[in-house]
């Protein structure tokens, strides 16, 4: 029987190399290099939640009406985290509780954001 062995997530960014560069050197996220300096970064587990939008916000890609995503890095411990972002003169925006989470977002050189958050609520990562 197939299964999924994994996700493949897509970021859009309006500088691409500096945002590459930002996963690889800040975030420190491990890659394999597919040639010409397109990095593949390699990602701790995963969970997907699917959440009711109140309008389609979903993008064409290869010709296919895709859903929209927003992408939320999950860690253990996010006041921690963000002060070593700070040692690295990374800027997060406010750091907000919600019910599910503390978060914040973490500002890439291209201008765009990633979401950071520690959960509150129970987790799907160590399921198998």
């Amino acid at each position: 029987m197939s299964r999924i062995i994994g996700a493949h997530v897509l970021l859009y960014s309006t500088n691409a190399d500096a945002d590459r560069a930002f996963v690889r050197n800040v975030l420190g996220f491990r890659y394999v290099d597919v040639g010409h300096g397109w990095l593949i970064f390699g990602m701790s587990p995963a969970e997907l939640a699917v959440h009711p939008a109140e309008r389609d916000e979903g993008r064409v890609h290869a010709g296919h009406k895709m859903l929209g995503a927003h992408l939320y890095l999950m860690c253990d411990d996010l006041q921690a985290f963000v002060k070593s972002l700070e040692a690295k003169k990374v800027a997060c925006t406010e750091v907000e509780k919600e019910d599910w989470g503390i978060r914040t977002t973490i500002k890439l050189p291209s201008g765009g954001e990633l979401g950071l958050y520690q959960p509150t609520h129970p987790t799907a990562l160590d399921l198998e």
